[in-house]
């Protein structure tokens, strides 16, 4: 009776920690050796960038002297929602001459909600009723259709 018990109680308690414990992902740049704000303004240079880091995860689509290293960390429990734990965007900018000219670094807090609108575009006609739409097509007689080359012949056989 008493391992009954004990068992029950392991079995509940490893249930419980799965639970409990976070799944987590990673998505987007992860570094192997050089980190993206590790680059040295006035010294690293396009090509010397693009060596230590390899391809952005993007370009600016406004400039195109602006890289983005982006990478984020995302948990979730159990069944729940998954929920960003960590971001980071490090934005290197490249000068004259290749050089870069600013290394930037943004993380969760420094994002933004952006709300999006909710309007929705009016169409021209006339909205119909639950009821016109159901007995819309009651009493309306569909035509035979002709032949083009035998115009009285209703079944479009030659």
């Amino acid at each position: 009776m008493v391992h009954k018990r004990i068992i029950a109680a392991l079995a509940l308690a490893s249930v419980t920690t799965a639970c409990i414990t976070p799944i987590t992902d990673f998505h987007g740049y992860i570094p192997d050796e050089a980190q993206p704000n590790e680059m040295e303004v006035g010294v690293d240079t396009r090509a010397s960038v693009l060596a230590k880091l390899g391809t952005p995860s993007t370009e600016s689509i406004f400039d195109e002297n602006t890289w983005f290293y982006v990478s984020a960390q995302r948990e979730r429990f159990a069944y729940y929602i998954p929920r960003v734990s960590g971001r980071t965007i490090t934005a290197i900018r490249f000068g004259e001459e290749d050089l870069v000219d600013e290394v930037l670094l943004y993380d969760v807090d420094d994002g933004e909600v952006v709300n999006y609108a909710s309007a929705e575009t009016p169409t021209l006609g006339r909205q119909m009723t639950l009821l016109e739409q159901l007995l819309g097509s009651v009493g309306t007689v569909a035509l035979p259709q002709t032949d083009e080359v035998t115009p009285n012949n209703p079944t479009g056989r030659r």
